[in-house]
């Protein structure tokens, strides 16, 4: 790890006094197995990542994924998605917090997370990197430690994607007050409940996708999205790609 030590040697008060060097770091982060932990340098390079990360690209070694940007490790979209998040990143200096995407691990494995990236400034404000992580989606609770009121709303959303439900009809459903309801889906599912329909939505577009020939039109109505345009949205917004492209990716 001496390559990562010295290009991103240590994190720094702002007046000076030493806080953690990278090695401690990514001694901490390699602890955190269901998350996806990296440092990059100005130009989107790794300069710190942990083992989870290393793992979920099918690689054997930190090594071969250091001085190096995702477009340079991984192939096609899988690369190129979180490149240009990273270049997003870098050239705004706005953050991205808790971003809903479905990516793949090798060989190929889809898997909901929630994508944060947060830029790294000098002591002059100047972005010069970033330190960003991607958390795997689980459920901290089982079913059985939520009110059978609750329980019943998720098992209707799972069957019933393809109406026109909202964060509000759900709530009600339920008996809570939106914000009540919200607490709760984020304590279950650590989300939100508008990320929860997206991503039951999604879930299922991917499969039909996959799994039948039939027009994304159809597939689109059949997840409950008004038309093929919203699909084709949403489906980017948390995939970086196009329904189209993703069929022809599993193929």
């Amino acid at each position: 790890m001496k390559k990562a030590a010295a290009a991103f040697p240590s994190i720094l008060s702002q007046k000076g006094a030493l806080l953690m060097d990278a090695r401690m770091i990514e001694q901490i982060a390699d602890l955190m197995h269901d998350t996806a932990f990296f440092i990059k340098d100005a130009s989107g390079r790794y300069l710190v990542v942990n083992q989870s990360l290393v793992e979920r690209h099918g690689l054997r070694d930190k090594s071969q994924m250091l001085g190096r940007r995702p477009c340079d490790v991984c192939p096609g979209d899988y690369g190129r998605i979180p490149t240009e998040q990273d270049e997003q990143v870098l050239r705004t200096g706005q953050p991205i917090v808790e971003r809903l995407e479905l990516f793949w691990r090798k060989p190929h494995v889809p898997v909901w997370g929630l994508t944060s990236k947060l830029p790294i400034r000098d002591a002059r404000g100047q972005v010069t990197g970033l330190i960003g992580i991607s958390k795997d989606l689980v459920a901290p609770v089982s079913r059985d430690d939520v009110s059978p009121e609750v329980a019943r709303v998720l098992r209707y959303l799972e069957s019933a994607y393809d109406d026109p439900v909202s964060p509000s009809s759900l709530a009600r459903k339920a008996g809570m007050t939106a914000a009540r309801f919200a607490r709760v889906i984020k304590r279950i599912h650590g989300i939100s409940p508008m990320q929860l329909i997206t991503k039951t939505r999604i879930t299922v577009g991917c499969r039909l996708l996959r799994e039948t020939d039939a027009s994304v039109a159809q597939i689109a109505l059949d997840c409950g999205f008004s038309d093929h345009s919203a699909f084709t949205r949403a489906f980017r917004a948390v995939t970086g790609m196009s329904p189209t492209e993703h069929r022809r990716l599993a193929q």
